[in-house]
């Protein structure tokens, strides 16, 4: 499997020099992050939000040493909800973001992360839209829950991420499934040793039916992603079983990959969010959107060969 080989490679600063050198990785990085400032990412929102598509906005990043860095990760999703002020798509388009970035794993993360995210999440609130936490490595987690819940407190819209490779998620989703929450059902895409998370490939597809199907039958709100045509099948026909409308659900998907798919969603009447990142700090999103699908490395290979 070459996942967990790429996902090494993602923590190592000589693949980070030597990717990032390659004249070819410019022209791949953009099919999956198409800007670097907010000024960039302007028209691609403007762009999808007319086609009917929603969005949910990462500003990339995630190796934080400092807190002048977290309080930077802070500040720039701050300017991004500034100019989507002025835009005035609401829920539309919503803010994804890692609390690594906001200083989870420094000395005193947790709290130093909930002091960053709040003032966020209070802005989004402010302009008619919403936050969704991120899920990252296992050892993480505790840290995110307990975040997510304090708040859900002052604003119970705010999302969270779970993932299905994990043992832990089905007794996560079954918390979670509650009237009010919003919850993001991904694969999961860090390497996890066997002790805390599923392997093999045909593993995490049942558990993400699993996990899929009580967060269906309970009285949340699911955000299914994914871009596996099987699981979204299996989604509609779960959604159909627990009698939600379609605007009780909705698919998110990463831009770049499946485009078509999302509009053909769109077109049927889905709720179809496509997760768009962007900023200078793209390489360990980059590269795991490489770990996460065949097809995303064939397309980098392919295009190294016949560019380089």
């Amino acid at each position: 499997m070459l996942g967990p080989v790429i996902l090494a490679a993602s923590r190592s600063d000589r693949m980070r020099r030597l990717i990032s050198a390659a004249p070819v990785t410019k022209q791949v990085v953009d099919r999956f992050i198409p800007g670097e400032t907010v000024a960039d990412i302007v028209p691609i929102i403007e762009d999808l939000t007319a086609k009917g598509l929603e969005l949910t906005m990462d500003v990339v990043g995630e190796d934080i040493t400092t807190p002048e860095q977290a309080t930077a990760a802070r500040d720039a999703y701050l300017a991004l909800i500034d100019h989507l002020k002025a835009l005035e798509l609401g829920e539309k388009v919503e803010m994804s973001v890692k609390l690594s970035m906001f200083g989870q794993a420094l000395d005193g993360g947790h709290e130093l992360a909930l002091a960053n995210v709040r003032p966020v999440v209070e802005a989004a609130a402010a302009i008619g839209t919403t936050v969704t936490l991120d899920a990252e490595d296992h050892t993480t987690l505790d840290s995110m829950f307990a975040i997510h819940e304090e708040l859900r407190k002052d604003f119970p819209q705010t999302g969270c991420v779970i993932q299905a490779y994990l043992f832990r998620t089905e007794a996560d989703a079954r918390r979670l499934a509650a009237s009010g929450s919003r919850v993001r059902l991904v694969k999961g895409a860090y390497k996890e040793p066997a002790e805390v998370a599923y392997q093999q490939k045909h593993e995490i597809d049942k558990a993400y039916v699993r996990i899929l199907r009580i967060l269906m039958e309970g009285a949340g709100y699911p955000m299914i992603g994914s871009h596996d045509p099987r699981l979204i099948a299996i989604a509609q026909e779960l959604a159909h079983k627990a009698g939600r409308k379609l605007d009780e659900y909705e698919f998110q998907m990463l831009y770049g990959i499946r485009s078509e798919e999302h509009l053909r969603l769109a077109a049927e009447g889905h709720r179809m969010r496509v997760y768009t990142a962007y900023g200078t700090d793209w390489y360990g999103y980059f590269m795991r959107r490489l770990a996460e699908k065949p097809a995303n490395l064939r397309f980098f290979l392919r295009s190294m060969v016949s560019k380089g």
